[in-house]
């Protein structure tokens, strides 16, 4: 009887002891789960090789084969979770950072783009702003000539041609008894008659000519010039005088030396863009 207790106890005992271990073995998985879970990365590696050798050194053997392929299974599918969200995360970050490279070189050539639009129109605008303004400072200019119309001339003395101008043929002149070139024409008129201003303009000179005396030059409107030569005096005005048309000049006299020897009168010249024209073709 006594024997059977015996056994009866120690059956007990192996039953505590198995129950014992099997709660052990759940406890420490549970543990060890916990553990790499939340262990953080320096124990990821850790957790994630964690082996089956390792956990047999603190479970009973008794209890190892029902916790063996337990042990093992959580221990790759955690090592595979981890290792699986790292690579997961490396992935989107370089998408993520190669999306947005992308967007910023992008950015960048549309405001380089922008730009060079910008600088193109800026450049356009200027050159059709100084076209705009040569064309209307050229149109300034030629309206200026079209409102400028030619001065009316008049004789600067009253009196008969002596000598008609002869610019493409020859005359006789007394003085150097030769036949000659004549620029302008010579109005017959007393010495010291009062010598008139042919049209309003500008004195542009008062000079001694060696050929044709005491000369005053004007000047007009639309580039037109007159001569005054063989001249007495020219104390009536003074270079840089505007002066009006009839206004006095000076008086007849008898300077040239080309002409000293034909009768009084003035030597009148017309030049239009310097050049001399006939003065017949301008006054009455």
């Amino acid at each position: 009887m006594r024997r059977d207790n015996r056994i009866q106890e120690k059956d007990k005992l192996k039953t505590i002891l198995y129950v014992g271990g099997s709660l052990v073995a759940i406890a420490i998985l549970a543990f060890v789960a916990i553990f790499m879970l939340y262990g953080g990365s320096s124990n990821e590696n850790e957790g994630s090789q964690f082996s089956t050798a390792k956990i047999s050194n603190l479970v009973p053997n008794n209890t190892m084969s029902n916790t063996n392929s337990q042990t093992e299974e959580a221990s790759i599918a955690i090592g595979k979770s981890v290792n699986e969200v790292k690579n997961e995360t490396n992935t989107t970050g370089n998408t993520t950072t190669k999306k947005e490279s992308a967007e910023n070189t992008t950015k960048s050539n549309n405001v380089t783009n922008t730009t060079k639009t910008t600088n193109t129109q800026q450049t356009t605008t200027k050159q059709e702003e100084k076209k705009d303004e040569s064309s209307s400072s050229e149109q300034k200019q030629v309206e200026k000539k079209e409102a400028e119309k030619d001065p009316v001339f008049v004789k600067p003395v009253e009196g008969e041609i002596l000598r008609e101008y002869a610019k493409d043929k020859l005359v006789y002149s007394e003085t150097l008894k030769e036949w000659i070139t004549h620029l302008g024409i010579d109005i017959k008129a007393d010495k010291t008659s009062v010598v008139k201003c042919a049209a309003d303009g500008r004195v542009a000179s008062i000079k001694n000519d060696p050929r044709y005396g005491l000369t005053v030059v004007v000047e007009h409107a639309n580039n037109f010039k007159t001569v005054y030569s063989n001249l007495l005096t020219a104390e009536f005005v003074t270079e840089g005088e505007e002066i009006k048309s009839g206004q006095t000049i000076g008086t007849v006299g008898n300077t040239s030396t080309f002409e000293v020897l034909d009768e009084d009168h003035v030597h009148f010249e017309i030049l239009k863009n310097n050049e001399n024209v006939d003065p017949s073709i301008y006054i009455p």
